[in-house]
């Protein structure tokens, strides 16, 4: 694949989301497009090329707390609104995503490197939480409660908690923002949305589109560049009244400690280590699919990735063959060039950390049996990899590799594959695949995760609860239960009531 053709491809596309006036390159606050006050910036670059696609604001505290002033201000008429009000904003909110579908892929794609086709799939997913918020906005029942006394009326409101801190991931540009920003503003609250600084771009687009659904200055507002300067604001705010968090463990801690100088409510979607377990009574064929699905979606840049493939002594030569063909089917290129799977890694240090990763496997007995090096289209590019003979004593067990490398274990008994399973301080996904109804029920149940996939890789849509358990994170987005995150919960005991 010609390196200038991606290049020139690229710049295309880039040209022409400058046109549709989806391409932002300013932070947004109050409704208005800003600078950093300091007029400092941060490249925004294309993973496939290396190519700068935008300079953007790199804002720091002084940005943020003027975000936080404009979202409690706009909190006070927002909250205010009927919840069928609020409902129809959302939902013309969510139609612009539907209408500008194709450029929010490409604008996915360019910065954050996954297949069209899949930054396609990611934009219907992420409306689909904004469409979902739309629909549930107007079913956040309270509850009247039969009092003991006579002359009392009890009940119990559901409010919104306030102002939400919303710090999102390079990984779903789109859909971990929509995750949060949909319940919350369907629940009443405004938001500061703090995207990566790798990915700002698809965040702007949405805030973009959020404007001209007529959604009211402040309620949504954007800023980016300095992680910690901004984290820290956010936390130290007494008028944030909430943290929501997609991204790694350690800076999960950090948020969950630094929230509790001002007891924030806080809910963190955290790291994974995703075993996918594939029994004997399995069908191949089956297994295979949902098996590769899970682990190779997003170059393997996902907190639900099939991080351990743990596989029955009965069937492992022949899933690891058949698994290895269908990888080896796995197109890698850039995300703009038809039949591509597989875009690259999104930065040099996620290739590194794959490197050092398989070389600890290696040196501990583990075999390669497909790629396990850099890709020949060079930049950060990693050939699809399958690796055999992995034990509990390697980091491609241990630790989230976050990139596309399956290892496969082996084990004996049911119990033994569950113990080797629930053997992590992490509990967000876990894959099931056998065709014993008994033990599907049985496996599910025993496994300490927030979300099982039994005989499917791809579990994860806006109408089911997501979220982790352990050291995985707190919390669940999508669903009716994601809106609890946003809501406070009041009790009022009405007294007096057989007097006029």
């Amino acid at each position: 694949m010609d390196s200038l053709k991606i290049s020139t491809e690229a710049e295309a596309v880039a040209s022409r989301l400058h046109k549709s006036g989806l391409l932002r390159t300013q932070g947004l606050i109050g409704g208005k497009w800003v600078d950093a006050y300091d007029r400092k910036t941060i490249k925004v670059y294309n993973p496939a090329t290396g190519a700068v696609i935008a300079d953007v604001p790199c804002m720091g505290g002084k940005e943020t707390n003027d975000a936080i002033s404009s979202a409690y201000e706009a909190f006070y008429s927002w909250s205010k609104l009927t919840a069928a009000a609020r409902s129809r904003y959302l939902r013309k909110w969510y139609d612009l995503l539907i209408a500008h579908r194709e450029e929010l892929g490409q604008l996915i794609t360019l910065e954050q490197g996954k297949p069209l086709k899949e930054a396609l799939g990611e934009v219907s997913y992420g409306a689909g939480f904004i469409e979902f918020s739309a629909e549930e906005a107007k079913r956040v029942y309270g509850d009247i409660i039969p009092s003991p006394l006579a002359d009392r009326r009890l009940f119990v409101l559901k409010q919104p908690v306030g102002v939400v801190g919303a710090i999102t991931p390079w990984n779903f540009p789109l859909a971990m923002i929509t995750r949060k920003v949909g319940p919350a503003l369907a629940c009443g609250c405004t938001v500061v949305i703090k995207p990566s600084e790798i990915t700002p771009l698809t965040a702007l687009a949405a805030a973009e589109l959020s404007l001209q659904a007529g959604i009211p200055p402040g309620v949504v507002n954007v800023v980016m560049g300095n992680a910690s300067d901004i984290g820290d604001s956010l936390l130290a705010s007494t008028q944030v009244r909430k943290i929501t968090f997609t991204g790694s463990t350690a800076v999960g801690k950090k948020l969950m400690a630094g929230a509790a100088g001002t007891v924030k409510k806080v809910s963190l979607e955290l790291g994974g280590n995703a075993p996918c377990i594939v029994f004997d009574d399995a069908d191949l064929d089956v297994a295979v699919k949902g098996a590769l699905a899970a682990k190779f979606r997003n170059s393997g840049q996902t907190c639900v990735c099939a991080n351990r493939v743990i596989v029955q002594e009965g069937i492992y030569e022949k899933f690891a063959n058949a698994f290895s063909k269908a990888v080896q089917n796995l197109q890698v290129g850039d995300g703009f060039t038809e039949g591509v799977a597989q875009g690259p890694l999104i930065n040099e240090a996620a290739v590194q950390k794959v490197e050092s990763f398989l070389q600890d496997a290696i040196s501990k007995g583990a075999k390669v049996l497909l790629g396990g090096k850099r890709h020949s289209l060079g930049m950060t590019f990693y050939e699809p990899t399958v690796v055999s003979d992995v034990n509990g004593e390697m980091l491609l067990s241990r630790e989230e590799v976050f990139g596309p490398v399956a290892p496969l274990l082996r084990f004996k008994t049911e119990d033994e594959a569950i113990h080797l399973a629930n053997d992590t301080n992490a509990g967000l996904a876990a894959y099931v695949f056998t065709n014993n109804i008994q033990r599907s029920w049985r496996v599910s149940e025993a496994l300490e995760y927030g979300l099982v996939g039994v005989n499917e890789g791809v579990i994860s849509t806006e109408v089911a609860p997501f979220g982790g358990v352990k050291q995985s994170g707190l919390g669940r987005e999508g669903s009716k239960y994601g809106l609890d995150e946003y809501l406070e919960m009041k009790y009022v005991c009405l007294g007096n009531m057989n007097s006029n």
